[in-house]
């Protein structure tokens, strides 16, 4: 087991140049290499991540086959004018086509989850003539302006107005339920509650709901069974489009290649982003041939510096092949029943994780004071984070955690990548970390 590394204030060049852009700050030490489950510090300590970096390093860091994917990729062109293609972008969209439904075939390539969900939101305005947006509870879709706008997760206060006509629906978390209704397993009376509330607000101009088909900076809350048909049904009553935001979701992690398979529901706009670039900034934006029809004639304009960028775009088809040829879903599903498992084991001895849940290798574990009351163990869930890393592993607190009302819940989302012995590796960490932080050791 790794030795522990003092956590301590920056100084030097990083205190005196850098906008410290998190209230957690920088993490010890400078990482100067990064190889499958592993990340190594200058000092040569490796440390496994259990983060998978920020959740876009799906199938490791450095696969073999993606950096052999960007060498090859180099001798292409690396970037374009914007109204120009390359055969890599158009291969990419064709891929996708291939894995998604009828009705989610035209796609267009961005940077980062939030630009996509911004492209999504503006597909949807135009689209319905409205400019109303309901999203999730402790929700994350991005840091611009529309997106940001309906985040629910932190990062709101301070800033100013946000963009008019956002609305928020009670997230479907049967543990901690909002409305204070349901006990363990949600019934969906949230969303009606929700809509009701929504329809009161409403100004009559709706456009879109976007959300996450299993909010990950939420808590880790997987909606239950019927949740998400509901959905569509209130969306088709009241003409809103349904945007699913898939950042976090897609491409195996959760046992499937998209979380909308297992909820038998299918999305009017698509957004993806993080695991499609496997550390790359790329992410998409795809919907159906007759919204995207509409929105051109009504003279749709998205325009960035890197839409459409070659080398991303030939990696990310490295990456899709891969996670196929290796069956990466499958493992994902039997890995994560595996990590649950070993959790739950040390539910068993722990009276401060209160709850478990999750879908394949996205897994949250609520820390509480007690049982019984449920109380979040708020001081708790930073000071597992850090020991944790100090012990050689890497993990996160879900956003939720900065709202104590919402639950302190741990965030582990290892790469698809991962071993059984890294897995136990792993709990093996949490399980002493725990031990010394509850006088269990």
């Amino acid at each position: 087991m790794t030795d522990a590394v003092p956590f301590g204030p920056w100084s030097g060049d990083v205190a005196d140049h850098l906008i410290r852009y998190t209230r957690g700050g920088f993490l010890p030490g400078m990482i100067t290499r990064a190889e499958g489950s592993f990340v190594h510090d200058a000092d040569g300590r490796a440390i496994l991540d259990f983060a998978s970096g920020q959740m876009c390093a799906t199938i490791g860091h450095n696969h073999p086959a993606v950096v052999q994917a960007m060498r090859d990729a180099a001798g292409e062109p690396l970037h374009l004018y914007s109204n120009m293609l390359s055969p890599a972008v158009v291969e990419l969209a064709v891929e996708l086509a291939g894995m998604l439904p009828p009705t989610l075939q035209k796609a267009m390539f961005l940077s980062t989850g939030s630009e996509s969900n911004e492209a999504a939101i503006r597909i949807a305005k135009l689209h319905t003539g409205g400019f109303e947006i309901i999203a999730m509870g402790h929700s994350w879709h991005g840091m611009t302006a529309a997106s940001n706008a309906s985040t629910y997760s932190g990062a709101r206060k301070g800033y100013g107005p946000a963009m008019p006509g956002t609305m928020a629906l009670p997230p479907p978390n049967g543990y901690r339920c909002p409305i204070r209704h349901c006990a363990g397993t949600c019934d969906t009376t949230c969303l009606d509650v929700g809509f009701e509330m929504a329809d009161m607000q409403s100004v009559g101009a709706f456009a879109a709901v976007i959300c996450e088909p299993v909010l990950a900076a939420g808590g880790i809350v997987v909606p239950p069974e019927g949740y998400m048909r509901r959905l569509r049904e209130h969306c088709d009553r009241r003409g809103l489009l349904l945007i699913f935001d898939e950042a976090q979701t897609a491409f195996g992690r959760l046992g499937s290649r998209f979380v909308f398979e297992q909820q038998d529901v299918v999305p009017d706009i698509l957004t993806l982003s993080k695991s499609l670039g496997g550390g790359l900034p790329l992410a998409a934006t795809i919907t159906s041939a007759a919204i995207e029809a509409d929105v051109h004639a009504k003279g749709f304009h998205f325009y960035t510096s890197h839409i459409s960028d070659p080398f991303p775009a030939r990696v990310a088809l490295t990456i899709l092949k891969l996670i196929e040829a290796e069956r990466l879903v499958d493992k994902a599903k039997a890995d994560g029943a595996y990590f649950m498992d070993g959790l739950r084991a040390l539910q068993q001895r722990y009276e401060t994780i209160g709850d478990v849940r999750g879908l394949g290798l996205l897994v949250g574990v609520e820390l509480v004071e007690d049982r019984a009351s449920k109380k979040p163990a708020t001081a708790l869930a930073p000071a597992l984070v850090r020991r944790c890393y100090e012990l050689g592993l890497q993990t996160t607190q879900s956003g939720a955690a900065r709202d104590p009302a919402s639950g302190a819940v741990w965030k582990l989302a290892p790469p698809l990548t991962v071993t059984r012995a890294e897995l136990d590796q792993g709990l093996e960490i949490i399980d002493r970390a725990l031990g010394e932080l509850t006088g269990r050791a």
